[in-house]
């Protein structure tokens, strides 16, 4: 069974990262999986819209 806690998620995208990285990088990284993280929590729950309803919304932005 692989392992899902978000400490080895981070550690694991650490690692996958060049010896070259920054620290802002790294941090980049980081939100952008919390950010999905709670994403799907949010779809988990139905705390969600459907795509129909995004385009309805996103339209509504362009004035």
């Amino acid at each position: 069974m692989a392992e899902t806690t978000v400490k080895y998620r981070v550690l694991k995208a650490i690692e996958s990262m060049p010896p070259s990285v920054t620290f802002k990088e790294v941090m980049d990284r980081i939100y952008f999986l919390y950010k999905v993280d709670r994403g799907l929590k949010k779809v988990e729950t139905g705390d969600s819209i459907s795509h129909e309803e995004a385009n309805k919304r996103i339209k509504t932005w362009h004035g």
